[in-house]
């Protein structure tokens, strides 16, 4: 039944409605990826590569979907991955976010480059936060971040580690996104048709206050840090492992390290004291031609080997994918393009449509597989290419 008033059956029409309703600027940096956008699309196609075991003629039940992550008892196995810039798909998205996923019973983890401040974020939700960690501006400006993050309440930190640079975007750079960012006229001016062509959004841009800045990146004697800056930013914040010993002065509560792909890098993490690592080629939006994420589970869950939780994020477009994700190790998944669709179709109606329809299929495909509990999933219930 549907609550939310959305009319999509899938995440594949809330793409469409999003791209209905999104100027193209828009609605490629959430559907985008870097150079020739291979991985991009492996992550998904891998989901696809794996075929499912199920156990037949087991009489039916109420499925249970609760898992616990880092402490924190959730209603579902997925919570929503941070997602930068949401609320230029939005009004407030963030805050429309995370009021979503409060009602839903899961975790927002709210991203460095939000455009909307942490404590405002923290207000929005009664459930639990986390704050992903980008080292931009310097370490100066990240420790007050963390300390705000700390004082409003959100329970974990999530550390990206895979932004040595911005990937290369080539959607965004055909569409213009850095001339309509930099304020100056002549150079924005080619490209103000695709925003003109979407008036609602636009009506909603400017009503929100247009061009935003990021709040919780508020740099010294200027304030919070413009959008144009961004990529120049990234560029000199750079997360090496030595980092990890001041972060973990400031921040006593769990830590997750986000962008790992390989069992050295997991390892690593967990000789840091990380309390979970996310294995995350970024949606492919950095280093092209990487694993898809599911192929690089296994080895990740091999050499973590129980030390600390394992997450999964990339490519996850139904409630199966999710399934999969948890037979192959992962405790829970992070879900970012399903739900930014959602947003920037409808705003919080979206999320939460997002949020239903990946319920439902978690919940159809326990039954059919004859599993009524997602902690119970294991290997045997998959068949990987490579078995």
């Amino acid at each position: 039944m549907r609550h939310s008033g959305v009319n999509a059956v899938n995440v594949a029409d809330l793409r469409r409605l999003a791209k209905r309703r999104l100027p193209r600027v828009v609605f490629d940096y959430i559907d985008g990826g870097a150079d020739g956008e291979t991985t991009l699309h492996a992550n998904s196609l891998a989901f696809e590569r794996i075929r499912f075991r199920p156990r037949n003629a087991v009489a039916n039940a109420p499925c249970n979907l609760r898992t616990s992550v880092l402490g924190t008892s959730l209603e579902l196995p997925f919570m929503l991955a941070p997602v930068g810039s949401a609320r230029l798909f939005y009004p407030r998205g963030e805050c429309a976010t995370a009021a979503q996923a409060s009602a839903a019973g899961t975790a927002y983890v709210l991203s460095t480059l939000s455009g909307c401040r942490l404590e405002e974020v923290r207000a929005a939700s009664a459930g639990p936060l986390w704050y992903q960690l980008y080292l931009v501006a310097g370490r100066e400006v990240a420790t007050q971040a963390i300390r705000r993050a700390r004082e409003a309440g959100y329970t974990a930190l999530v550390l990206t580690i895979d932004t040595a640079v911005s990937g290369r975007r080539e959607r965004d750079l055909r569409n213009g996104a850095k001339e309509l960012a930099s304020g100056n006229l002549w150079r924005m001016l080619p490209h103000v048709p695709q925003l003109l062509a979407r008036p609602g959004w636009l009506f909603d841009f400017m009503r929100d206050g247009g061009l935003m800045r990021f709040p919780n990146v508020v740099l010294p004697t200027v304030g919070p840090m413009g959008y144009a800056d961004v990529a120049a930013a990234l560029e000199h914040s750079t997360v090496a492992w030595d980092d990890i010993a001041w972060i973990r002065e400031l921040w006593d509560g769990p830590l997750v390290i986000k962008g790992v792909l390989t069992a050295d890098d997991a390892r690593r993490a967990v000789d840091l004291a990380a309390d979970a690592v996310v294995v995350s080629n970024h949606g492919g939006r950095q280093l092209d031609s990487v694993a898809p994420t599911i192929e690089a589970l296994p080895e990740v869950v091999e050499a973590v080997n129980g030390r600390a939780e394992v997450l999964l994020d990339s490519g996850i477009r139904r409630g199966g994918d999710v399934v999969k994700a948890l037979c192959l190790g992962a405790r829970a998944v992070l879900i970012g393009r399903a739900y930014a669709y959602g947003l920037g179709a409808a705003g919080g109606a979206g999320v939460a449509r997002a949020i239903e329809i990946l319920r439902d299929d978690i919940i159809r495909t326990l039954r059919l597989l004859g599993c009524h509990d997602a902690g119970a999933l294991d290997s045997s219930y998959v068949e990987t290419p490579n078995r």
